[in-house]
Order: C-alpha cells, then sequence, then structure tokens
C-alpha cells in the first residue's frame, strides 16, 4: 500500500480529497472536529517535507448548489488554528480564483477548496468535474475514508489523472489496516456487535460476519424484526415485515456455522416515541399490544457485558437503542463501557463509524478503545466484501 509516508513532496502540490463533513451548530461552529484532527497528520507530513497542500471535501447535503449552511468557509479559521498557518480559501471549488490561488501557491501553504457538492457533477462521478479539479495538483492524496464507498469525480474518478503520482493518506491507511485485522486475522473469540433501527440495512454485513466472528451480538430497533421472526410478540416495535424471511436465513445460516446470535432477553419499553412517555421493563417477546422497544434491557445488558468480556476482538456497529434520548440511552452507553473495560484487559476494539463513534464520542470513551472509525457507510460495505471505489482508483 502506497501511503504519503513514502513519497516525499518537496516541491510537490499535493491535492487531498479529505473528509471535512463535520457537523454544525445554528451559528455555524463545528460540534466536532474528529474528521478534522484525523486528517492532520497527512497534512503535516507534506508542508514538512516541504509542499503545498490543496484540500477538497463535501460537507453535507445541498440540494441546489451554494448554500451558506452547508459552506466550508466556516472551517477556516479552525483549521487554520489547528495547523498554525493561514488557510487560503477559494470560494468556488473549479472557479477563476480557485485556480489563481492554486497556481500561486508556494510551498508550506494551505488552500481550502469550496463544497465540492455545489456542483451536481461531484456525485454523478463526472468526467469533465475530475479533470478540472486534477489540475490544482500534481499528486493526489486520498484520504477520505468516509466517502471511499462512493464513486465520485473526487474521491475515484480524478485518480485517473494521476497515474503514477498518487497514495493513500494516513488516515485512509490506517482505517484499511484496522478493519483488516477484524477482518482478515482477529484474536478469537470474534464478537460483532450489530445494531441500529432496520435490519435491512445490516443484512449483507450480518452474512459475511457469519464467516469470520464466533458471536453476533444483535440490538437496537433491528433486534425486533429477528424477535418477530421467531414468534415473540413485540407490540408497536420496529418491524420490518419484508426482512422477516431474511432473517430467518440468517438465524438458520448462522446455527449451522456454530456462530452464536445474541438477541435482548429484555428491553425497556415505552408506550410512546418520546423521551417523555411512559416507560416499563419487558421480556423482548412479550411486548404489549400498544407499547415500543427502545433500548435493551438490564438481563440483556448483563449476558452482552460477559460475552465481550471474553472476546479478544469486537466490531462494534450501530446503538442498542435509541441513545440520543437520556431514557433510552443506557443500553448503549453500557456498551461503550464495556467496550473501553476489554480494551483496557487486552480485546482489540474496532468502532465502526456512523451512530457508533457518535455514542462513543457521547460517553467520552473516544480514547479507550483501539480505534473509531470515522467511516460509517464506507466501513459497512467493507465489511459486506465490497471493493470500494476510492480504495480501488489508488490500487490500480
Amino acid at each position: 500500500m502506497i501511503t504519503v509516508a513514502n513519497i516525499n513532496f518537496n516541491n510537490k502540490k499535493a491535492l487531498i480529497r479529505v473528509d471535512f463533513n463535520v457537523p454544525l451548530n445554528e451559528k455555524f461552529e463545528i460540534t466536532d472536529d474528529s474528521r478534522i484532527t484525523a486528517a492532520l497528520p497527512t497534512i503535516k507530513k507534506i508542508l514538512a517535507d516541504g509542499g503545498s497542500v490543496i484540500l477538497m471535501s463535501h460537507l453535507g447535503r445541498p440540494k441546489e448548489g451554494p448554500t451558506e449552511k452547508y459552506s466550508l468557509k466556516h472551517l477556516v479559521n479552525h483549521l487554520s488554528n489547528l495547523l498554525n498557518t493561514s488557510v487560503q480559501f477559494a470560494d468556488d471549488c473549479i472557479g477563476e480564483n480557485a485556480i489563481e490561488l492554486s497556481k500561486n501557491l508556494k510551498n508550506g501553504e494551505v488552500l481550502l477548496l469550496e463544497n465540492l457538492r455545489f456542483y451536481k457533477e461531484e456525485e454523478k462521478g463526472n468526467i469533465e468535474f475530475a479533470e478540472k479539479l486534477s489540475k490544482f495538483g500534481n499528486f493526489y492524496v486520498n484520504d477520505a475514508f468516509g466517502t471511499a464507498h462512493r464513486a465520485h469525480a473526487s474521491t475515484a474518478v480524478i485518480a485517473d489523472y494521476f497515474k503514477n503520482s498518487k497514495c493513500f493518506g494516513f488516515l485512509m491507511a490506517k482505517e484499511i489496516e484496522n478493519a483488516e485485522k477484524v477482518i482478515k486475522n482477529p484474536q478469537r473469540p470474534f464478537t460483532a456487535i450489530v445494531g441500529g433501527a432496520k435490519a435491512g440495512d445490516k443484512i449483507l454485513i450480518l452474512e459475511n460476519l457469519i464467516n469470520i466472528a464466533n458471536n453476533i451480538i444483535i440490538g437496537g430497533g433491528m433486534s425486533y424484526t429477528f424477535i418477530k421472526a421467531m414468534g415473540g410478540n413485540i407490540g408497536s416495535s420496529l418491524l420490518e415485515n419484508d426482512r422477516i424471511d431474511l432473517t430467518k436465513e440468517i438465524l438458520a445460516k448462522a446455527n449451522e456455522k456454530g456462530v452464536k446470535i445474541y438477541l435482548p432477553q429484555d428491553s425497556v419499553i415505552a408506550d410512546n416515541f418520546s423521551n417523555d412517555a411512559k416507560i416499563s421493563n419487558s421480556a423482548s417477546n412479550e411486548i404489549p399490544e400498544s407499547w415500543m422497544g427502545l433500548d435493551i434491557g438490564k438481563e440483556a445488558i448483563e449476558t452482552y457485558k460477559t460475552a465481550i468480556a471474553e472476546s479478544k476482538t469486537i466490531l462494534w456497529n450501530g446503538p442498542m437503542g435509541v441513545f440520543e434520548m437520556s431514557n433510552f440511552e443506557n443500553g448503549t452507553k453500557q456498551i461503550a463501557y464495556s467496550l473501553a473495560e476489554a480494551t483496557q484487559n487486552g480485546a482489540f476494539t474496532l468502532i465502526g463509524g456512523g451512530d457508533s463513534s457518535a455514542a462513543i464520542h457521547k460517553f467520552g470513551l473516544e480514547n479507550k478503545v483501539s480505534y473509531v472509525s470515522t467511516g460509517g457507510g464506507a466501513l459497512l460495505e467493507y465489511f459486506e466484501g465490497k471493493e470500494l471505489p476510492g480504495i480501488a482508483a489508488i490500487n490500480n
């Protein structure tokens, strides 16, 4: 794998695809800068070599061109402080101003381009758009694992214009290395914890995990489709009727391969999807008609904690309940603390981006686990066994 570590960037203009898709509050202040800080080692290495850096990223999902809410200009001051240098900003990612700034960029300087998704051509993987972007640098670095599963202009198509002058950034390399520790050579027992709202979103990952995991712990809204498939009463809990047969197949395949599937024995239930709802506890397969499961219960927590404590490798993707609501965060919180404890006791713990990453940050445990991925969808697709366009574009 060729990374920035293998290249001397002296006098090179490095065009880096980063993932600066960070959350902003109503005052356009960054509320979590972990995706920015994750890209700093790559940027600093290139600057230290005596190169210059042109950064390109998306932010949010702008529908109709330039939008104040999604402008990357809101990141400039914070990024300047982190890099201890004045970051220049181009208010259009392919405009004349951007071209001029790039042309005049000196070694040691940094230029941030405006949001790529202000152009629909970015997500369409438009060749002409990719070619225009390619003019900004003479070396291409992909350090955006969070978008590696998208065949967009800046993440995959652009690499064709840098035949022998492209590589991975440190973050991208670290993401691949940590994912492969779990996929290719996990220390055993290997336990995968899979949660979230919908079973449909996780079917492919579950099918792949059955081939490599010893245990699969299931929580969150998706667990109720499994419980229903086994004949349980789940009240008005989240149910994907069209996935019942698939969940039965997964349970049968796991049984065939000797993989233990854990489903929550009990649940914290509510009479309404609200933090102010009436709350009770129930066996997960005996939930009353008008009630819904919104978190795993005490028995499930203890069972899951025991399985985690006995594991040497643990992957976590997806919360155990509606952790955004304080009354239904306990299951997710307890799993997070169990993972921190397991890490301290020598287990390798990989937190799989998205909501799991949000949860681990919410409970302040990001430094107590082995690795927190910056890519939710990308990591999922990697675990599904798919070739990610952003990775293939550098390797080919």
